[in-house]
């Protein structure tokens, strides 16, 4: 029998698809990643590349909005088979932070988690009450017999080991008691997070922001994750960052952070 070939899945913040274009394609012929969730697209439906997508080899589906948010999942060498648009749980919810499809046989989300800041206020609460529904909508995803990944720019910092400095970020909304116990609580479903597990103790970002040389001085966030369903997570290979992008001229402040995965059968 011939060996099953590796997956590559990764999750992009590119904080602009417009701007950010030609790093995202840079990256893509570098890397070759097979299932790309994007987020923070910021650009309206009729805004998004797609045609330069498919010329990079890249099919894609995407729900964009105006000036923020946006989701998008992009399908090496395939189209995306869509299977979700938005969240459930709020049906009035009209912010694009959600959207799921089949790609290479895996069941795959995009996700950008709402910042939450300024806490307290209207803001905090929409992001722990959208965590309240992910919850609900995870648990429906990670016991199904096929695999499944939860991608994305999830706004949390799980522990304080994901955290340059956890004194200066202890009023943010990122790192609150309630929004850690509600992404564990999610992951306790049975979810792995793979560059967690991937990295073991070792400090590993995914995010650096455009103050005083963050990213050259490697003081970031872990708020990129990648979850695996035990289906998805017992062909879990090696996780990791691709810090090279982050570094790049006009980059996003998120790098790719990507997994690698045996190809489902069949595949």
């Amino acid at each position: 029998m011939a060996p099953r070939k590796t997956l590559k899945l990764a999750t992009y913040n590119v904080n602009g698809i417009g701007t950010r274009l030609p790093n995202l394609l840079d990256w893509l012929g570098r890397e070759q990643p097979d299932i790309v969730a994007l987020q923070e697209l910021k650009a309206v439906d009729t805004a998004f590349p797609a045609a330069e997508l498919d010329s990079a080899g890249y099919g894609a589906i995407w729900q964009g909005q105006r000036s923020w948010n946006g989701v998008a999942l992009l399908a090496r060498g395939a189209v995306p088979v869509e299977s979700r648009r938005a969240l459930p749980g709020d049906a009035s919810d009209a912010q694009a932070r959600y959207i799921e499809a089949a790609i290479h046989g895996i069941v795959v989300a995009s996700i950008y988690l709402p910042n939450g800041n300024p806490r307290p206020g209207p803001k905090y609460d929409y992001k722990l009450q959208w965590m309240q529904r992910l919850a609900r909508h995870a648990k429906t995803l990670v016991g199904l017999p096929h695999p499944v990944a939860l991608l994305g720019d999830f706004n949390v910092i799980p522990t304080d080991i994901d955290v340059y400095d956890p004194k200066a970020w202890r009023k943010d909304a990122l790192i609150q008691p309630e929004v850690r116990e509600a992404f564990e609580s999610i992951v306790e479903q049975g979810w792995t997070d793979a560059l967690r597990q991937s990295s073991g103790e070792r400090v590993v970002y995914t995010f650096w922001d455009y103050f005083r040389q963050h990213a050259e001085r490697d003081r970031g966030l872990r708020i990129d994750h990648l979850l695996l369903n035990p289906v998805l997570a017992k062909d879990l290979q090696e996780a990791g960052v691709d810090r090279w992008v982050r570094l790049q001229d006009k980059a996003s402040d998120h790098a790719p952070t990507w997994v690698t995965v045996r190809a489902p059968s069949g595949v």
